[in-house]
């Protein structure tokens, strides 16, 4: 299979998926060896809809973590910023709950969402340009779950905190800090922060399935204060420059040097944080298959769900945008087998492990967490069913939950480790943590812990 082959093969799964999973706007955009594919699918918005293409703006999401990044190492690079520096030399002002890591977390803690307190936070500190100094401000009540950098938990407040420290060290707001650093720089023309900007172009709206109804999400913006932790909108011409850029080796298409190769690979490097077979780089997340490292990210706002992966060895990116909550969905289910195949490094699905009845009692129980949703694993006819209890709170912190949703089966794949037993998506898994004394702390699932009650 070569790369044109792989374009299609997505493309031609891609409009039954969106009937199934009632999304309805897809962008997919493929580089390779410097050949680019790009393709949109549906509307932009099912109330004022225009067709999505190349130039369509959708919000990445999380994947901004990673433009932060790479601001935060030009700065190293040009000696105004260290690693693994306390942020206190940065920010003097700086409280967290826990004395000790207010003194010791750094820039690198952040980027490997190791920092160790509840990181979901979407407090609304308005649109001025203090608004990630209000907000960071608000942090120092944020509750520790862990001890700093020894579990990795994801981490939204330690982004914020990030641009915020992006912020003092430039002396100028973030998103102004961004565009010279990152975005100006890489030739990005059509990636943006501000609605005001982001309006003047077609845009994708986010859309949720309630029932047998799709509506739109509102609202749409990201709360500034989390800029630098999810609020990029970008084409998917912008996406796929922005992926050469992390293949090649730190210059920009222009040729101006941006970071050194050193920079580059020391990002997409693996650290000591790791969950289940994925280890951090610094803010990008890693994983080897077959003796190929997949570099990646991916994004999930109000409605917009986005996918970012390379495989810098064989100069491959890969991004795909949607514009409903179902989005994860369709992209495990379009990707599925093709991304594999054409990589040469596909990986056997996990095989089920029956479980024991002190198994599935250890295993049964209720797994909460301060925002976003809890977790109840019951036992039904020797078998672990899951059930995830939304709490809202985002894109703020008075957004209602979402509907609860249908309960679905887990199965054991390995010690203290669980994945979805429906064929489609038996990628998305989970891992129990446990206390030294080998009792159950915590519920990985979606990257997040959950504490066991």
């Amino acid at each position: 299979m070569d790369v044109e082959e792989l374009f299609t093969g997505i493309c031609d799964r891609i409009p039954d998926a969106m009937a199934r999973h009632k999304v309805p706007g897809v962008a997919l955009g493929i580089v390779c060896e410097g050949r680019e594919f790009i393709k949109g699918f549906g509307v932009t918005n099912i109330r004022h809809p225009l067709p999505v293409d190349e130039k369509t703006l959708f919000q990445i999401g999380s994947t901004t973590k990673t433009f932060t990044a790479t601001a935060v190492m030009r700065l190293v690079e040009a000696g105004k910023l260290a690693l693994d520096e306390p942020i206190l030399t940065y920010l003097p002002d700086f409280k967290m709950r826990d004395p000790e890591v207010t003194a010791r977390v750094t820039m690198r803690h952040l980027l490997t969402h190791t920092g160790g307190w509840e990181g979901d936070f979407f407090p609304d500190t308005g649109n001025g340009d203090d608004a990630l100094a209000r907000y960071v401000k608000l942090m120092a009540d944020l509750p520790q779950l862990t001890p700093l950098g020894t579990i990795l938990s994801y981490n939204n407040a330690a982004f914020s905190l990030a641009g915020r420290v992006v912020e003092v060290v430039t002396g100028k707001t973030y998103e102004v800090a961004l565009n010279e650093l990152v975005l100006r720089p890489l030739g990005l023309k059509h990636s943006f922060l501000f609605p005001t900007d982001v309006m003047t172009h077609s845009y994708a709206v986010g859309h949720a399935t309630l029932g047998d109804r799709t509506v739109v999400l509102r609202p749409w913006q990201v709360i500034r204060a989390c800029a630098s932790a999810g609020g990029i909108a970008a084409s998917m011409k912008d996406q796929l420059r922005y992926a050469r850029f992390h293949l090649g080796d730190g210059t920009a298409e222009d040729g101006l040097r941006i970071l050194t190769p050193e920079s580059i690979a020391m990002m997409q490097t693996p650290g000591n944080a790791r969950m289940l077979d994925i280890k951090m780089g610094l803010a990008w997340m890693t994983r080897d298959i077959g003796g190929l490292r997949r570099v990646f990210h991916g994004g999930g706002t109000y409605g917009q769900i986005s996918a970012f992966t390379m495989t810098p060895a064989r100069k491959f990116g890969l991004a795909l945008a949607t514009n409903s909550m179902n989005g994860g969905l369709l992209n495990l289910e379009v990707t599925k087998g093709l991304v594999a195949k054409f990589l040469g490094n596909d990986e056997p699905e996990p095989a089920e492990i029956p479980m024991t009845p002190s198994q599935l009692a250890e295993y049964s129980g209720r797994y909460t967490r301060t925002m976003g949703e809890d977790i109840e694993i019951k036992t039904e006819a020797d078998k672990l069913m899951m059930q995830l209890y939304p709490k809202g709170g985002f894109p703020t912190a008075d957004t209602p939950p979402a509907p609860t949703p249908r309960p679905f089966r887990v199965g054991l794949i390995d010690e203290d480790r669980i994945a979805m037993v429906e064929p489609a998506f038996k990628d998305i898994r989970g891992e129990f943590i446990r206390n030294p004394d080998g009792s159950i702390a915590w519920l990985r699932w979606g990257s997040r812990i959950h504490a066991r009650t």
